[in-house]
């Protein structure tokens, strides 16, 4: 395969125009996508600090680091920053945004101006829940759970839930222009079943975001007005029914689940492909499989609410479908397993951060199965064995996903190459750490310890001081990608537009690609991961 080295002479995204204002007022998808995985870094961070707090106070028994309202707050705010500012928007918006024009043959998306928008959305949403942030916080949990945020909470609740709600709008049109974009720009010869199965997810995730957003949204414009005007929605003493906001936040609340694990499933099927040299085993079925989700994730809200007062009879529908929504995402992990078999597998960083993530998330799957199930869910709900099973799938799996993307793509979005090495040990220090950092917690479940206590008796102390340690080796994993991908950016060693000699129009272009994404207009006439007949890729010019 033709290859071509990218020379600082040749025109790229990256250097087409400097200067602070070409990036704040730019229109291409690929700036777009660098300003939010700035700004996304950040609040991992800001979220990330937060959690080493928790941990430092559940080292020892006693509550002596914080007090109690401030450990509310803690784990408010670190809830609320990673799910809504980190979690949520980190593939779509990041990778998402880089890549799905380029893996269609686009010029960019549909709609330029309206992605600009969506990242200045996510950035006021951003300053606002800063603000609440420093002027006192929110204690409410992140789910903002009623009658507590309406009527007794005296924190920030109208400034989290005013941020969250403009953060929504951003979602809600990057979800809009990546489904007209699928629709619309692909180009000749990419039919529906050519797309790259990156591109089938993130269109599921998009049509999630569109149908379940805006009833996150208007339920905490309720909140707000209840709050301000003293309407009787949620409220019982005022005629309002607070089961009827936990209907309404788990309806987007569990989908968004798959908003933030369904591109990392994408991830994974890429990178998967790439690295064993062959095409995705059953491509159709982990294609609709997507779509299954997407679908199935919207009728299983209230297996958060079994212990809530909702009927019994309701409650065994939603514990059975909660079981047949795990079918689309076992079609997944069998078909990657199956990819795999026999396959040339090369040992790469992307490739041990998909080998963590089927590991992870499958253990988080499994142990979902578990409060799935009625009369277990009834006695680990609210314990340490659900922050372990929603980490697994949340940060064992999203995160693992986010990772291995980012160190698959990346020289194709700076040009250059990060250290081998060190991304290997960074991925194997993610791994152990994050392990030792929840597995614990399902023991500490198991055994009792319920969550959102700052507080627990002493033989609990083992498993927590296990915990914290492995926090911070967990965060060694996590800032180590940081530091290498900037030294990169000036000392890495120049990329080739194919470095991993791999499928997809993404790998037709230069590194990092030009404004307009690709020198001529591709035409497709080879099928996805056709990785026995990789047709030859003509020189990118130089220069």
């Amino acid at each position: 395969m033709a290859t071509a080295v990218i020379t600082p002479e040749r025109e790229n995204y990256l250097n087409q125009e400097y200067g602070i204002k070409s990036w704040l007022l730019t229109v291409d998808h690929k700036r777009i996508a660098l300003l939010y995985l700035v700004s996304i870094t950040f609040f991992f961070f800001i979220g990330g600090f937060f959690a080493l707090l928790i941990r430092l106070e559940l080292l020892t028994p006693a509550g002596d680091l914080v007090q109690a309202d401030t450990y509310n707050k803690l784990f408010t705010m670190h809830g609320q920053v990673m799910i809504f500012f980190f979690l949520i928007p980190s593939i779509p918006a990041v990778l998402g945004n880089f890549l799905v024009p380029l893996m269609i043959g686009a010029k960019d998306l549909a709609f330029p101006r309206l992605n600009l928008l969506s990242w200045y959305l996510y950035i006021i949403a951003g300053a606002l829940m800063l603000h609440c942030i420093c002027t006192g916080g929110v204690d409410t949990g992140w789910t903002f759970y009623t009658p507590f945020s309406t009527a007794f909470s005296n924190t920030k609740v109208v400034e989290a839930g005013v941020a969250i709600f403009i953060a929504g709008f951003s979602s809600i049109l990057t979800g809009l222009n990546f489904v007209v974009t699928i629709h619309r720009m692909r180009a000749p010869g990419m039919t529906w079943d050519r797309l790259p199965l990156f591109i089938w997810a993130h269109y599921a995730t998009s049509v999630i975001q569109l149908l379940g957003t805006p009833v996150l949204a208007i339920t905490l414009l309720l909140v707000v007005f209840e709050r301000v005007f003293h309407l009787g929605i949620f409220d019982p003493t005022r005629g309002g029914d607070p089961l009827l906001f936990q209907h309404l936040f788990w309806f987007y609340s569990h989908p968004a689940v798959y908003i933030m694990i369904l591109p990392a499933m994408a991830v994974e099927s890429e990178v998967i492909a790439c690295f064993t040299r062959k095409r995705i085993f059953g491509y159709k079925f982990v294609a609709m499989s997507s779509i299954a989700i997407a679908v199935f994730g919207f009728l299983v809200w209230a297996h958060h609410m079994f212990v809530a007062g909702i009927s019994l009879y309701s409650a065994l529908i939603f514990s059975a479908l909660s079981y047949l929504v795990a079918v689309p995402s076992a079609i997944k992990v069998f078909n990657w397993t199956a990819t795999m078999y026999k396959g040339s597998i090369t040992f790469t960083t992307p490739m041990l951060y998909a080998f963590g993530f089927i590991g992870l998330f499958t253990m988080g799957g499994l142990t979902g199965l578990f409060l799935a199930a009625l009369g277990i869910d009834v006695h680990v709900t609210d314990t340490y064995f659900v922050i372990a099973h929603f980490h697994y799938i949340m940060v064992g799996g999203a995160v693992m996903g986010y990772l291995g993307g980012l160190h698959f793509w990346w020289p194709k979005i700076s040009g250059r190459m990060y250290p081998e090495w060190l991304g290997k040990f960074a991925a194997l220090i993610v791994f152990l750490g994050f392990n030792l950092t929840f597995f614990p917690q399902f023991i500490l479940g198991y055994m009792g310890m319920p969550r959102r206590y700052w507080q627990y008796p002493p033989e609990f102390q083992v498993l927590n001081v296990l915990s914290t340690a492995g926090s911070t080796i967990l965060a060694v994993g996590y800032v180590l990608p940081m530091v290498y991908f900037l030294w990169s950016m000036r000392y890495g060693k120049p990329a080739t537009e194919n470095p991993w000699n791999a499928a997809g129009l993404e790998w037709k272009t230069s590194s990092p690609p030009p404004t307009f994404n690709f020198d001529q207009p591709p035409v497709v006439d080879f099928e996805a991961y056709d990785y026995e007949h990789i047709p030859e890729v003509e020189e990118v010019p130089v220069g």
